[in-house]
């Protein structure tokens, strides 16, 4: 029996089930980043449950680059008008509804980054397990739905308080328990201060882009105190995939969101809750 044959055969074995990993993780990412389902929960699971290595914190970059750019893509328009109020405000002090939004943004965003660069570490070394996952998932499942469930809301984005602000800032830095989802976090926030579904949802995307562009500095910092060995067609499919697929997550979910509510999204996580629980008790 030859051997060479059969070493070509598994290394072709290895290389397209690598490839599947890139693409089922690029992806899932792209899906959960703005689901009220939590992202690391699916891209800690996953791996887990089906024996995959880590992909690296290259890999880690490109999917958050992909999603950044999708957000950021799709609320250009807000953006723009945002960052030229925001600036008016502080260069001749005139204050309007999106100068009142960048501000809200930026200062919502300031106790998860604090909470981060204190406590990632230890978060990174006690939290991340199945078991954990498992009750977040349960516990902020029910949360969610208590706060969608039933009550009169109509407020917008534009219509945020300073205590709005800060009270969904510090259940944003909630999120870094993982499991507990940022943008389920921040959207139950929004929900339990009266914001309609479309407002609650559309600040926390809008509150996902100083955050992800601050986790993501670091991790560049990280990458180039201790470089990975780059594969551009790796980065670059894993980028676009996760890019095309939040986009398209982003679009739909705002479209239905105040027809189908959270429901749908709290069934799922009581059964993944479950789920995890049962396997891993």
């Amino acid at each position: 029996m030859c051997i060479i044959p059969l070493v070509y055969r598994h290394l072709l074995v290895w290389l397209f089930m690598d490839w599947i990993q890139v693409i089922v993780l690029a992806i899932l990412q792209g899906l959960t980043e703005f689901l009220p389902i939590s992202s690391s929960a699916h891209l800690i699971l996953v791996p887990m449950l089906l024996g995959w290595q880590d992909q690296g914190l290259l890999f880690d970059v490109s999917v958050h680059v992909g999603t950044l750019v999708a957000v950021i893509v799709y609320f250009r328009r807000e953006l723009m008008a945002m960052s030229h109020a925001w600036f008016s405000s502080i260069s001749r002090g005139d204050h309007s509804e999106d100068s009142h939004l960048a501000w809200a943004v930026i200062c919502a965003t300031i106790p998860a980054s604090l909470l981060g660069v204190l406590a990632q570490e230890w978060i990174e070394m006690h939290l991340r397990s199945a078991m954990v996952i498992g009750l977040t998932t349960l516990l902020f499942g029910f949360l969610l739905g208590w706060a969608d469930w039933g009550k009169v809301r109509s407020r917008t984005e534009y219509e945020l308080k300073w205590r709005d602000i800060f009270i969904i800032g510090f259940a944003q830095a909630l999120a870094l328990i993982p499991g507990t989802s940022r943008s389920g976090i921040t959207m139950t926030a929004g929900l339990m201060l009266g914001f309609s579904r479309t407002a609650a949802s559309r600040f926390s995307f809008l509150l996902s882009i100083p955050l992800i562009l601050a986790a993501g500095g670091l991790q560049v910092m990280s990458l180039v105190a201790d470089p990975d060995q780059i594969h551009l067609n790796v980065l670059l499919i894993a980028t676009a995939l996760s890019a095309l697929t939040a986009y398209t997550c982003i679009a739909f979910f705002l479209r239905l969101i105040e027809r189908v509510g959270m429901m749908p999204f709290v069934v799922y996580r009581l059964l993944l809750g479950g789920l995890i629980l049962a396997i891993y008790h």
